[in-house]
C-alpha cells in the first residue's frame, strides 16, 4: 500500500484533553457526558484514554441538541435510542419533531457524500448539526427529513453551494417559526389547541399556495433574459 492511502486510513485519536479542545468544552464537562453515557467508552492503552473523531461528532451533537433546548436526559434517551438500533421511523418525537409528517433518514457517511459530492466539509457538518438536520450514531448519521435531504442534494447538484443552502435553510426556518405561530394563535383563538394536528394540512396549504403566489410575481417582474445572439450561419430576419 503506497504511504499516501496508509495515511488517508490512519483515524485521527484524541487524549481527553485534546478531545474537549476540539469540541470546545471543559474537560469536566467531557468527563461528565461519559458518565452520563452521553459518551461511548474510549479506548485505554493503560491508564490512557483514547478518543477518535466518531466521539468528537457525537459531542458536536449534543452541543448541537442543546441549543435546541433538549435536556441531557432527553439527548440521553435519544442516545440510547441509537444504540439499540430503534427504528428510525420512531426518532422523529425524540429529534424534536413531534408528530412531524417528515421521515428520517439513517445514512453511512459513504451515503452523505454521495449526496453532496465534494461539499459535506467540517463546517457544512457543523452547521448540519446546529441546525438540527443532522445527529450522529456512531458509524452512522441521521438526517432529520427525507424531503429536506432531497431538495438539498438536488439543490447542490444544480450548482449551488451547500453552505448556501444551509444559511437559507436557516432563514427559512426564521420565517416559518413566525408562520407557525401565526397559524397556531389563529387556531387556538378560535378552536382549541386540539385542533391542530387535524387542521395542520390547511396551514400547509395556505404556505405553500402564497409562496407560490409570491414566486410567480417576481418572476413577472424580472426582466426576461437576452435573446441568443445569431450563430456564424444565421442571419437576424
Amino acid at each position: 500500500m503506497a504511504k499516501d492511502e496508509t495515511e488517508a486510513k490512519t483515524v485521527r485519536e484524541y487524549r481527553t484533553e485534546e478531545l474537549a479542545e476540539a469540541a470546545g468544552i471543559p474537560v469536566r464537562t467531557l468527563r461528565f457526558y461519559r458518565e452520563r453515557k452521553l459518551l461511548p467508552p474510549p479506548r485505554r492503552e493503560g491508564r490512557i484514554a483514547w478518543y477518535d473523531e466518531h466521539h468528537l461528532a457525537r459531542l458536536r451533537t449534543v452541543a448541537a441538541l442543546l441549543e435546541r433546548g433538549h435536556t441531557l436526559g432527553g439527548i440521553a434517551e435519544l442516545t440510547a435510542a441509537f444504540e439499540s438500533g430503534r427504528d428510525v421511523g420512531q426518532l422523529g418525537e425524540l429529534l424534536g419533531i413531534g408528530w412531524s409528517e417528515e421521515t428520517p433518514v439513517r445514512l453511512t457517511p459513504e451515503a452523505l457524500a454521495d449526496y453532496f459530492e465534494g461539499e459535506v466539509t467540517p463546517e457544512n457538518l457543523a452547521a448540519s448539526l446546529d441546525l438540527g438536520y443532522l445527529a450522529t450514531d456512531g458509524e452512522e448519521i441521521v438526517h432529520v427529513s427525507r424531503r429536506l435531504l432531497d431538495v438539498s442534494s438536488a439543490l447542490v447538484r444544480e450548482g449551488i453551494p451547500l453552505s448556501a443552502v444551509l444559511e437559507t435553510g436557516r432563514r427559512v426556518r426564521e420565517h416559518a417559526d413566525a408562520l407557525a405561530a401565526l397559524f397556531t394563535e389563529l387556531i387556538s383563538a378560535h378552536t382549541s389547541q386540539d385542533a391542530l394536528p387535524r387542521l395542520r394540512p390547511l396551514a400547509k396549504s395556505v404556505v405553500e399556495a402564497e409562496l407560490t403566489m409570491a414566486m410567480d410575481r417576481l418572476l413577472a417582474a424580472s426582466p426576461p433574459p437576452p435573446a441568443p445572439s445569431p450563430g456564424p450561419d444565421q442571419t437576424p430576419s
